[in-house]
């Protein structure tokens, strides 16, 4: 089967056309493609088929096969994807994901895309809505306590939840633990992801993630997005912040209460994957 590997902001992706998959589990798919070691290696798979209400649908899967409704940085893979294939030919088009319709503007310079501007949507702070079962409506500054550790946090729903926690020296948290312990901690029923942030100014910071159905990865869209929308209505940053992953750097702004996230993203390689179809009877 044809596939194409994309990656942005250090997050990959392995891209395919939903007609050259046809048949096929998408869950076990995303399991055997993604491994680094028998497959080809990737945070996640996404599936490009037919909209019926936008020009395109996205569908994404984490490495161990569950499937997520939104990811930042995907659907900028995607969308670099959608224009390297022709699939879609205009400056702005809408992407149907399991968290809505997103609206991808292209940031053109002589004929080539250097940035896509992705409407991220409003970003939702309401409990239930996370889901986290918590006593307050919101979670906002708030502590948790892990390992005896006291750490102050936040959350919201930002196409998927977010725990956010800002932090003095990020060189000095072990994201693989304490992210784990955080995002499956048992006020999350669905798990959530665990942002990192240690802010260099106003409109500058750096961000560790630890993605649910990944662990940590090298950047994180809507974690980003999501570290942004906190410092903001904390006080502690500007509406529109620069943000720095190990993987690269997005461009994060709050206007009219929406969410704007910036970026690019680039075609790591392509060619042909060897899916064993009687694996496939077997897993089922």
């Amino acid at each position: 089967m044809k596939f194409s590997k994309y990656q942005g902001a250090g997050n990959d992706f392995i891209i395919f056309d939903y007609r050259d998959i046809q048949g096929i589990s998408y869950s076990n798919l995303a399991k055997k493609v993604c491994n680094r070691k028998f497959g080809i290696g990737a945070d996640g798979i996404l599936i490009a088929e037919k909209s019926k209400v936008g020009d395109i649908k996205m569908l994404y899967y984490n490495c161990d096969g569950s499937r997520g409704e939104m990811c930042g940085n995907g659907i900028r893979c995607f969308s670099k994807f959608i224009c390297d294939n022709k699939l879609i030919n205009k400056t702005s088009f809408e992407i149907e994901t399991l968290d809505g319709v997103k609206i991808i503007g292209l940031n053109l310079k002589e004929k080539t895309v250097e940035n896509f501007i992705v409407d991220m949507g409003e970003p939702n702070f309401r409990a239930s809505d996370i889901p986290a079962i918590w006593e307050k409506a919101y979670i906002l500054n708030e502590s948790i306590l892990i390992d005896n550790i006291e750490y102050k946090f936040s959350a919201l729903r930002m196409g998927v939840p977010h725990a956010v926690i800002f932090i003095e020296n990020i060189k000095d948290i072990n994201i693989d633990y304490l992210g784990e312990k955080i995002g499956k901690y048992k006020l999350f029923p669905e798990g959530s992801n665990v942002n990192f942030i240690e802010i260099e100014n106003r409109r500058k910071i750096n961000i560790f993630t630890w993605e649910r159905g990944v662990g940590k990865t090298l950047g994180c869209g809507t974690g980003a997005c999501s570290g942004v929308v906190v410092g903001e209505k904390l006080g502690l940053l500007e509406p529109k912040v620069s943000v720095h992953s190990e993987g690269g750097s997005l461009e994060v702004e709050i206007l009219n209460g929406r969410v704007i996230m910036s970026g690019g993203a680039s075609l790591i390689a392509s060619g042909e994957y060897n899916y064993s179809y009687e694996e496939e009877s077997e897993d089922e």
